[in-house]
């Protein structure tokens, strides 16, 4: 039986971490491509994120795993997923995790 959780801020986030650039073998939330998280008492939920570059032709594909993904929690009644650009996205962005992943550390 699958076990519910509340829906908050951090089990988005959780779930983004099944969420790839398939480019790079690390999940968006340990890449620092999440900028922004939101989760209203309606199970709304706004979520800002970014690319490696503003580019990428990869974001609508990567926008929408993030908006499946979300959209798969106990609770969620309507998701929302925003490219922004600003701030740029740099590598100083990248989690310690993201970073051992990659080699970076």
């Amino acid at each position: 039986m699958a076990e519910t959780t509340e829906l908050t801020k951090e089990s988005v986030l959780e779930a983004l971490r099944d969420v790839f650039d398939p480019e790079i073998p690390v999940n968006v939330v340990d890449l620092g491509l999440v900028y922004d998280c939101a989760v209203d008492d309606e199970g709304d939920v706004s979520v800002k994120m970014t690319l490696t570059f503003p580019g990428c032709g990869m974001g609508p594909y990567i926008a929408q795993q993030a908006e499946w993904r979300i959209a798969e929690l106990d609770g969620v009644e309507d998701v929302e997923v925003e490219m922004v650009y600003d701030p740029p996205w740099n590598p100083d962005m990248i989690s310690q995790e993201g970073k051992a992943q990659l080699g970076l550390d």
